[in-house]
C-alpha cells in the first residue's frame, strides 16, 4: 500500500520535512521562490496533504485541481488570510495554521523594529558603511526617546499583550484598543483601553497587531496618519494591508509623523513606490518569525497537523472546524 503523499509549496526546516519523510511520501517546490499559480495546481494534483504559505492563496479552484483525495491544508503560518474558508468547508478539506509559538519572537520583532526606528539605526548604519562618517558630533543622527514615552497597541491579542509585557520594562505608558477591554490585562500591565482616535493621538509610538479582515485592511490610511503626533512612529509586523502604504509614503515623506518600521507590505514583495528611497523608514522583509527555534516549532504543529488528520484524527489547530462535524 502506498503511502500518503504530500506537497510542501516552499522549503521549511529539514527536521520537519524528515518528520514528514519517516511516514509519508514528500515532495517539496524546489525553487527558492513562491510558485506560480499555475505551478501550484500542478503540484498539488493527487495530494493527500499540502503545506501552504501566505503567499499561497488556496482558493477552490486549487483544492478542486487536488482532487477529492485531499484531508488538510497546513498553512506554515498563523495568518490564514490567504484561506477560501467557505471553499475548503464545502469541500470537506481541514485547513490549520501555527499560533501561539510565534508570539515571542513576533513581540521581540516588533520591539526591535521601534527602537531601530526611533534610533535611526538603519539609517545611520548606512551611513556608516558609505565611508561618510568622519567623527562624533553632538547633533549627529538625532532620534527619540523610548523610556517613559506611550506606546499605543492596536490589536490587543496574544502578540499585542507581548509587545506590552516588554514595553514596561522600558517605563513605557501603555495604551491599547481592541474590540473589547480586557480589564485584566489592565490590571497586570497598567494598561489604558482607549478608542481609536485616542489611541492615534496620544501614541509616541503605534504598534499593529490586528488580523487581516475586510474590516481592517487599510486599519491605517490617510485619515489616521493625520490624527498622528508629527513625533510619532508606526510600527507594522501584522500584515501589510492594515496600511494604505500608499498614503503611508506620503506621510512619511511629508513628514507627517517621524517615521515607520515595516515587517509586511501591502504588495509582497513588492514595495509602494518611493518607499525604499526614504531614509525615515526602517523595511526588513517578513522576518518578524524568523529564528530557529520558532521556525522549527511552527513546523512541529504542521507535522502533528498532518499526522494526526491522515490518522483520522481531529488537527490540533484548525481553522474551520466546522468541517470536523
Amino acid at each position: 500500500m502506498s503511502k500518503p503523499s504530500i506537497y510542501i509549496t516552499q522549503a521549511i526546516p529539514d527536521e520537519n520535512i524528515a518528520a514528514l519523510r519517516a511516514s509519508f511520501e514528500v515532495e517539496v517546490n524546489p525553487h527558492d521562490r513562491a510558485l506560480t499559480r499555475e505551478e501550484l495546481k500542478e503540484n498539488v494534483r493527487g495530494r493527500d496533504a499540502v503545506v501552504s504559505l501566505l503567499t499561497n492563496r488556496i482558493d477552490g479552484e486549487i483544492l478542486d485541481a487536488a482532487g477529492p483525495q485531499l484531508k488538510i491544508v497546513a498553512n506554515y503560518a498563523v495568518g490564514f488570510n490567504n484561506f477560501d474558508l467557505a471553499a475548503a468547508t464545502a469541500r470537506k478539506v481541514i485547513l490549520t495554521n501555527t499560533p501561539g509559538v510565534l508570539d515571542d519572537a513576533t513581540a521581540t520583532h516588533t520591539m526591535a523594529l521601534l527602537l531601530a526606528t526611533a534610533r535611526r539605526l538603519g539609517e545611520a548604519e548606512r551611513y556608516v558603511r558609505a565611508g561618510k562618517w568622519h567623527g562624533w558630533a553632538p547633533m549627529f543622527f538625532i532620534g527619540l526617546d523610548v523610556d517613559h514615552k506611550t506606546l499605543g497597541i492596536a490589536g490587543l491579542g496574544r502578540i499585542g499583550k507581548n509587545v506590552a509585557r516588554k514595553a514596561r520594562g522600558f517605563d513605557m505608558t501603555i495604551l491599547y484598543h481592541d474590540t473589547q477591554r480586557d480589564e485584566n490585562f489592565e490590571t497586570e500591565t497598567g494598561a489604558t483601553f482607549v478608542d481609536k482616535a485616542s489611541l492615534l493621538r496620544e501614541a509616541d509610538f503605534l504598534t499593529l497587531h490586528v488580523p487581516l479582515t475586510p474590516q481592517t485592511r487599510h486599519y491605517i490610511g490617510a485619515a489616521e496618519l493625520r490624527q498622528m503626533k508629527p513625533s510619532a512612529v508606526l510600527i507594522n509586523a501584522a500584515r501589510g494591508p492594515v496600511v494604505d502604504e500608499k498614503a503611508l509614503v506620503q506621510a512619511l515623506r511629508e513628514r507627517w509623523i517621524f517615521g515607520a518600521g515595516l515587517d509586511v507590505f501591502e504588495n509582497e514583495p513588492e514595495l509602494e513606490p518611493g518607499l525604499a528611497e526614504l531614509e525615515n523608514v526602517v523595511i526588513v522583509p517578513h522576518i518578524a518569525s524568523a529564528t530557529k527555534g520558532t521556525r522549527l516549532a511552527m513546523g512541529q504543529i504542521v507535522v502533528g497537523n498532518i499526522e494526526k488528520v491522515l490518522s483520522g484524527l481531529p488537527p490540533d489547530t484548525c481553522v474551520n472546524p466546522e468541517v470536523l462535524g
